[in-house]
């Protein structure tokens, strides 16, 4: 079982920064990937990018592609999320997941952090 911990979202203007921290609490943990989603009110989830936990190789989704950075810290089995340049069409519940193997989807999930963007 892993539990994922998130935090860092709030309240920023548009143009600014935030980071997001999402922390797994597991003895053992070696995911394949660990991902980022949102979900804006009446949308559906979305996904924003995931890091691969072996190689830290990164995707992103098209619309936060060249301002948002996905990184990890093996040793405190934590993944970030570093959103620039925020829009407010960022606005949303942001939630990170972890796919524990390549042949499953993503077991578990974050209780999801608001991130609000003012114009």
């Amino acid at each position: 079982q892993v539990q994922l911990v998130e935090s860092g979202g709030g309240l920023v203007q548009a143009g600014g920064s935030l980071r997001l921290s999402c922390a797994a609490s597991s003895r053992t943990f070696s995911p394949y990937t660990m991902g980022w989603f949102r979900q804006a009110p009446g949308k559906e989830r979305d996904f924003v990018g995931h890091i691969t936990w072996s190689s830290a190789m990164t995707y992103y989704a098209d619309s936060v592609k060249g301002r948002f950075t996905i990184s990890r810290d093996n040793a405190k089995n934590t993944v970030y999320l570093q959103m620039n340049s925020l829009k407010p069409e960022d606005t949303a519940v942001y939630y990170c997941a972890v796919r524990m193997s390549i042949l499953r989807g993503y077991d578990y999930w974050g209780q999801g952090t608001q991130v609000t963007v003012s114009s």
